[in-house]
């Protein structure tokens, strides 16, 4: 009894020196929509930080005495993974009080490269009062999905530069979902891929490029339904544009009787004895 209680006034005395609350009154945690996202995608995360402490916490971006980062690694090796070059601050300033909370939302895609499709370790860590407070480690998939379509777009206007788009899917939720990856050729530079919507694989998904840059998109997405969705492919861009519903003409059609005929009303039988037949 006496060694537990030696034990745990080293550790006061440790907070105190250091001038930081004691460990478990500042949790951080890293949420993440889903485990697995396709190549490209921007990996949605969200951090959440709770100060159940008496401190004051600051946060701001760079050098500052506190700050909130992202570490990542690879599953395989579990060594750091470099971030991009002149990459953004990951966070604003912002002030946590005791007793108060705060949920940020981070897209990790736009602070590290995730050039190969592997298994990743992420964590999130608040540096404050000269100590780290780290979430648990959590693991997520990043996969190439599996190819069902795609075009190629040549700029008329920039000799050399072809840009591939390409269609996959991958299970997403209670179903799979469609896709739109893009890269320039001969090692050229990779772009967002977008998640356009849930995928009916009984259609086969079609993707054109029109000589003015825009790029269409058009897949089932349910028996009913399809979806179509707009892109503007430019030099240095690629920008997202509409996603729209469209009801299957086939089946428009069909509703469409029904609805003529439910306007007209229904005609009772003539009512006639079976030998009759004038």
């Amino acid at each position: 009894m006496r060694k537990y209680v030696s034990i745990a006034f080293s550790s006061c005395v440790a907070c105190a020196v250091f001038g930081a609350a004691a460990p478990s009154e500042i949790s951080v945690k890293l949420l993440f929509d889903c485990r697995e996202w396709v190549q490209g995608e921007r990996i949605r995360a969200v951090v959440d930080v709770a100060n159940s402490s008496g401190d004051t916490i600051v946060v701001a971006p760079g050098d500052a005495a506190d700050k909130l980062v992202l570490e990542l690694a690879r599953a395989s090796d579990g060594r750091a993974y470099p971030k991009c070059s002149g990459e953004k601050p990951f966070t604003a300033k912002f002030a946590l009080g005791p007793s108060e909370g705060q949920k940020l939302e981070t897209f990790l895609g736009d602070h590290f490269l995730f050039s190969d499709a592997t298994r990743y370790l992420a964590r999130a860590v608040l540096v404050h009062g000269g100590m780290r407070y780290e979430s648990p480690r959590v693991s997520f998939d990043v996969v190439p999905g599996v190819k069902c379509g795609g075009a190629m777009q040549v700029f008329s206007n920039v000799p050399g530069l072809k840009r591939m788009f390409e269609l996959v899917y991958w299970r997403r939720g209670r179903g799979e979902h469609l896709f739109v990856k893009s890269h320039d050729e001969d090692g050229g530079r990779r772009w967002r891929t977008y998640d356009v919507g849930t995928l009916l694989r009984v259609t086969e998904p079609k993707v054109s490029v029109q000589t003015n840059g825009v790029v269409t998109v058009l897949h089932r997405a349910t028996q009913d339904e399809f979806i179509r969705t707009e892109f503007w492919s430019l030099k240095d861009a690629v920008v997202f544009r509409e996603n729209e519903r469209m009801t299957d003409p086939d089946v428009a059609g069909a509703e469409r009787v029904k609805a003529l005929y439910m306007e007209a009303g229904e005609t009772e039988p003539v009512k006639k004895a079976w030998w009759k037949f004038w």
